[in-house]
């Protein structure tokens, strides 16, 4: 949706986009592909609004607190610079945006990149320029050089009563396995030695195209998890899959992790315990029998880790139930787990639900979950201390170096630190053994 003709700005240099990204990693790998179409087209990308002749802004919309962030960010950018294109998911809402800022360029909604484009051109065309619009084979990324997310799909068919991501980004689309294939190889050969593979529900990649074959190194590839990922272990790099869904069909990835060829890692939001709430939450899955296949998984591959994301709060929650989820946790004692203190999304379901809990009620259910969480995480991690663990480097800062094992997502998970070893570089494999631990991290020297 355009809102505003102004007319083009005129320039005989390479014109300038302020760009900022809001959300989470599938919004993170829109920006990267805009970014990259705006390098290709012979725009500059300027690190600051100062200096920039246009900012994007590509907005979140999913939490209050997230649209709350967004509409600051827009008008952090017209207040410092006064043009401004506004995309993502908060772009669903258009005049959620235009009734606050009547004076945005336009707003698109998430992954309309040919709309973003369209009213780029319009403020601001492209000077071509041959000896300057050369790009790298991966195109432009927002990730360090060493790992990059693979978004395989967008929008979902599911309709969980807290969310609106099918508002916002529609039904599932999912993309031709060739052209995910094709990105993952260009990006392994420009040197990626870890694939995080995204999407809003990646156990049901494929099913809206029936499961479709591609093309891909002269033989035909299902659309399909359990495929992409036998193609992908073919790279030789790390690939770490999220946002799995417990489905029956998660089962055929564990050999897969025994094997080697993909990371023994899943990232399954499972958001409670309780049928109870899960009903209310419009969740699949029973939890004493995925309690009984996360056992299985572990005799399958004992060095699975499992990351997971849980709601307290949810409204009709009781103690009863708070307690069947701590009960539940302890029981599985997953690796990794992450928590949010629920809150109405506009547009949700869930908000009209009755027996809405209390703010203090939420904090205090955070605060002891959480602890568990904790308590569980130190134990595992102690379990380390004395192991070699293959670690990929993040970051050396000062005399130390910032690395992640295979159990780790990047930003997510935790870190193993280790002092500096001046011939080890940022993206490199080191192999560390573990000295010690604390609740979330690990360190250790290169063995």
């Amino acid at each position: 949706m355009l809102t505003n003709t102004d007319m083009p700005i005129l320039r005989s240099a390479q014109p300038k986009v302020g760009f900022v990204s809001l959300g989470c990693a599938k919004a993170l790998v829109d920006s990267e592909r805009i970014l990259t179409r705006l390098r290709a087209e012979g725009y500059e990308i300027a690190p600051e609004y100062k200096g920039s002749d246009l900012v994007i802004v590509n907005t979140c919309g999913f939490l209050d607190s997230a649209r709350e962030e967004s509409l600051s960010a827009i008008g952090e950018a017209l207040n410092d610079h006064g043009k401004v294109i506004v995309t993502g998911c908060l772009g669903a809402e258009p005049e959620v945006i235009t009734a606050k800022y009547p004076n945005v360029l336009a707003v698109t909604g998430p992954a309309h990149y040919e709309a973003v484009m369209d009213a780029v051109h319009k403020a601001l065309p492209a000077v071509h320029n041959p000896h300057m619009d050369l790009l790298p084979a991966q195109g432009i990324r927002l990730t360090p050089r060493h790992y990059a997310y693979l978004k395989i799909s967008e929008g979902c068919n599911n309709r969980c009563s807290f969310c609106i991501i099918p508002a916002l980004r529609g039904d599932l689309v999912s993309r031709p396995i060739t052209d995910v294939l094709s990105e993952a190889e260009t990006l392994a050969k420009a040197g990626v030695k870890e694939l995080l593979v995204v999407s809003q529900d990646t156990s049901a990649y494929g099913v809206d195209v029936k499961y479709a074959t591609g093309q891909w190194r002269g033989r035909e590839v299902k659309t399909q998890m359990t495929a992409m990922c036998e193609a992908l272990a073919e790279l030789g790099i790390w690939v770490r899959l999220h946002y799995v869904y417990p489905y029956p069909s998660v089962d055929n990835v564990l050999p897969l992790m025994a094997e080697g060829k993909i990371l023994p890692y899943l990232d399954i939001p499972f958001q409670h315990a309780s049928p109870k709430v899960l009903k209310d939450m419009r969740r699949p899955g029973n939890q004493i029998k995925t309690a009984e296949r996360i056992a299985k998984w572990r005799e399958m591959v004992p060095d699975i880790t499992l990351r997971s994301t849980f709601i307290v709060g949810f409204p009709g929650e009781t103690d009863e139930d708070f307690e069947m989820l701590l009960d539940w946790m302890d029981e599985v004692e997953l690796d990794r787990v992450g928590c949010f203190k629920y809150e109405d999304v506009k547009g949700a379901t869930s908000n009209a639900l009755p027996d809405q809990v209390p703010q203090e009620v939420k904090e205090e259910r955070y605060a002891r979950f959480m602890e568990l969480a904790a308590e569980i995480s130190a134990d595992k991690l102690q379990e380390k201390v004395g192991s070699t663990q293959t670690c990929i480097v993040d970051a050396v800062e000062g005399d130390r170096m910032v690395c992640r094992t295979r159990a780790d997502a990047p930003e997510i998970d935790g870190n193993a630190y280790a002092p500096r070893v001046k011939a080890v570089r940022v993206g490199d494999f080191v192999e560390l053994e573990i000295t010690n631990a604390d609740a979330y991290d690990l360190y250790g020297v290169v063995a």
